[in-house]
C-alpha cells in the first residue's frame, strides 16, 4: 500500500497524511536538529498504516482473558494500553490514536538533540520534553463547539506524555454522555484508551437519550452490536451529576493504579476533574470562559 504524503506549513509544522491518518509535527531546537527530526518522523510514518492494515482484523477483537500478540510495535502498543482496561469490553482500536502519535513522536525524535515536540494525531497528542523543557497544551470542554477552552502547562518533570480527548460528539464513538473526557497519562496511547472508557462511564438512563448500534452507524466499527450515543436531551442538573460521579469514581480508579495523571469530565455546563493536574486545568477552563462572557475573548 502507498500513498503517504508530507507537506510543510509556513509556520514550521509538518503535516503527515496517508488515509484516515492525519498527523501534525512540531519539533523545536536548532534548525538543522528540527528538519531531521522531521525527515525522520516522515519516513517511519510512511509504513504505519500498512502495518495496521495486516492486523487489522485481531485489532478490532475485544480484549479477553488470554494477552493478544501482535507483530508490528504500534499494534503491541496498542494492546499495551487497553490491557488495564480489560474488564470492560475494549478493543485495541480504543488506543489507535494515541499509539500512532506516540510511535511518530519516538521515531522523530530518537538521536536528535531537541528542546521539545509534539504529535497531534486528530487531538490525541504525544509530547517530547528535554529536561528544563515547558509546553502549553490546549484542552477542549466541547468537542461538537471545537476550539481551545483552557491549557494545560507541562514541564519536562512531570510524568504526563499524552493527552487525549474522548466523549459522544467526537470522532469516535462513544457508549456514555460525555461531551468530552480528556484525560493526561504517561503515553498518548493510555490516555487515548483511558478517556474513551472514562466517556463510557459517564452516563445514566434518561429520557432524550438516544442510542443506536454501533454496526448500523458504521459497519465496520470495532464495538460491533453495543449501544452508542447518538443524541442527548436536555438534562437537569441532578442527572448530570450523576452521571458525571459515575466517570469521575472511574477515573479515581485510574488514578490511582497509576494508568493516568489526571483527567477533566464536560457534560453540559458541568466539569468534573481527577487528579491534581487537572484541577489545574479546570483553573484555566474557568478563567477562559470568564474572559468569554466579559467579552475579552479567548
Amino acid at each position: 500500500m502507498s500513498g503517504a504524503s508530507m507537506s510543510r506549513g509556513a509556520d514550521g509544522r509538518v503535516f503527515l497524511q496517508h488515509g484516515p491518518i492525519d498527523l501534525i509535527v512540531e519539533m523545536f531546537g536548532s534548525a538543522e536538529e528540527v528538519a531531521l527530526a522531521h525527515a525522520q518522523a516522515g519516513r517511519y510514518f510512511n509504513g504505519v498504516l500498512d502495518g495496521l492494515v495486516q492486523e487489522l482484523a485481531l485489532l478490532r477483537r475485544p480484549i479477553g482473558a488470554a494477552y493478544p500478540m501482535f507483530r508490528g510495535s504500534v499494534a503491541q502498543a496498542m494492546a499495551r494500553a487497553v490491557w488495564p482496561h480489560r474488564e470492560d469490553y475494549i478493543t485495541p482500536m480504543a488506543a489507535v490514536a494515541g499509539a500512532v502519535a506516540d510511535a511518530v513522536l519516538a521515531a522523530g525524535v530518537r538521536g536528535r538533540r531537541l528542546e521539545k515536540g509534539y504529535v497531534n494525531n486528530g487531538g490525541d497528542v504525544a509530547f517530547f520534553l528535554a529536561p528544563g523543557a515547558t509546553l502549553d497544551a490546549g484542552v477542549v470542554a466541547d468537542l461538537d463547539q471545537g476550539g481551545l477552552s483552557g491549557r494545560v502547562h507541562l514541564d519536562h518533570a512531570m510524568a504526563v506524555r499524552g493527552i487525549a480527548t474522548s466523549g459522544w460528539r467526537g470522532r469516535s464513538q462513544s457508549r456514555g454522555i460525555a461531551d468530552a473526557v480528556t484525560v493526561l497519562a504517561p503515553t498518548a496511547a493510555q490516555a487515548d484508551a483511558a478517556a474513551t472508557m472514562i466517556a463510557n462511564r459517564v452516563d445514566i438512563d434518561y429520557p432524550g437519550i438516544e442510542r443506536a448500534p454501533a454496526a448500523s452507524l458504521d459497519p465496520d466499527s470495532d464495538l460491533g452490536d453495543l449501544a452508542v450515543t447518538v443524541a442527548v436531551g436536555p438534562l437537569p442538573q441532578g442527572a448530570c451529576r450523576a452521571a458525571l460521579l459515575s466517570g469521575v469514581n472511574h477515573a479515581r480508579s485510574l488514578l490511582a493504579r497509576g494508568i493516568i495523571q489526571g483527567a477533566m469530565l464536560a457534560l453540559g455546563d458541568q466539569v468534573a476533574t481527577a487528579g491534581a493536574v487537572a484541577g489545574e486545568v479546570l483553573e484555566t477552563v474557568l478563567e477562559t470562559a470568564l474572559r468569554r462572557d466579559h467579552g475579552e475573548g479567548a
